[in-house]
This record gives structure tokens, sequence and C-alpha cells, in this order.
């Protein structure tokens, strides 16, 4: 008897883990102060602050990246407390402005500033590309084309192992595997160059 109320101890314990391991995590940037940077989250690169913006997704606020940076920076923000190895994650995100470069993405299994992986949407380019970043240096995946609106888009990235699937408005068009960051790291979110764009409902579960 006591050796089965033991075993159902120890399921119901794993069964809690697994649900928190796996729960949703949320950042919609409203009960931030404008101008601040939400708790938790490193500038590492460019500016990025929390704007008011009255056609946010979820009013009134979102997550802006401001800087005007060079052609070759990739600006970067990471979350504390996100060490994921399989991970879904997406956010919804509009281009503003950018003369060089405009949109941006998703970042997940970042060891640091300079290694991690990237899904960004270039209004610019009518693109959708899948990059990973090693020492600094980004290398290009895969690409798909997508026509540009000016409006909010919602990034999508599924990764269980070493397949990554990339989602754009609700439709995979990115799916490719790759296993160079393969520990559990933290997500973020990206622009390039002077992309100045604003992020919204940024969500994350996993492992």
């Amino acid at each position: 008897m006591l050796r089965t109320m033991v075993v159902m101890v120890g399921v119901v314990l794993l069964a809690g883990a697994l649900i928190a391991q796996n729960q949703e995590k949320v950042w919609n940037f409203d009960t931030n102060k404008p101008g601040d940077i939400p708790e938790g989250f490193t500038n590492e690169i460019g500016e990025w602050k929390v704007v008011a913006d009255e056609t946010a997704p979820s009013k009134p606020n979102v997550l802006a990246q401001l800087a005007k940076s060079s052609g070759s920076t990739f600006n970067l923000i990471l979350i504390g407390g996100t060490d994921y190895k399989d991970a879904d994650l997406s956010v919804k995100m509009k281009a503003i402005a950018g003369k060089q470069d405009q949109g941006g993405g998703l970042v997940w299994q970042a060891k640091d500033a300079k290694n991690y992986y990237v899904a960004r949407y270039n209004p610019l380019e009518d693109n959708y590309r899948l990059y990973k970043v090693v020492k600094g240096r980004r290398s290009q995946l895969q690409s798909a084309n997508i026509k540009h609106t000016d409006s909010w888009h919602t990034l999508r990235v599924v990764v269980q192992g070493d397949h990554i699937q990339c989602y754009y408005d609700g439709k995979k068009y990115l799916d490719a595997k790759d296993s160079t960051f393969a520990e559990a790291s933290r997500i973020g979110l990206w622009t390039k160059s002077d992309a100045q764009s604003h992020f919204d409902d940024l969500t994350v579960s996993g492992k």
C-alpha cells in the first residue's frame, strides 16, 4: 500500500513538473512603463524600449527597436529565464522604418549576443529567412519569398531537436534541420541595421 502511494505521488509530481515545464509564457508589454526595458530582458545591441502604439494587437504598448544602426549591425534583445531546447515561440511584428533594412524576427537557442538562430522577415526584400549566427557571422539556412503588406504579421517558430519549422501568418514557409546549437538557451528578438520595428504578444512554451 505504502509503495503504491509513493508511486502515485511520484507520478503526480512528474506530471506537475511537465506541466510547469511546458507552461506558456506571454509578454504583451502593457503593464510596462513606456521608455523602460521589460524586467528580465537584456538590451544586447541596439536601442530597445517599450513604447505606446495605438495600432498594437494588444493595446496600449509594444516593444520597439529604435536604433538606426550601421548596415552590419544585428540589433538584439534577449530574455532571461527562457532556456529552451525544444520550443514553440511566436511574436506579432510590424515594420515601422528603415532605409537599409526593415522588419526583424525571432531568436532562439541564444548562447550569447553572437551565437544563436534567427528567423526574420524583411519587407524591403519581400522574403522570410532562417539563419544561424556563429561568432557574429550569419549563415543562411533557408529562404522563402513573401509579398509585403503594411500591417502586423505573426512569426512563429517550432523547434524539436534539430528540426526547425518557421511560419508566417499561420503558413509554414521554412523547414530545415541544423544541430549547430543543441543546448537549451535563451530566446529573443532581432532586427538588422536601421530597421525600426514594433513587437507585441511574444509567447513561448517548451522544455
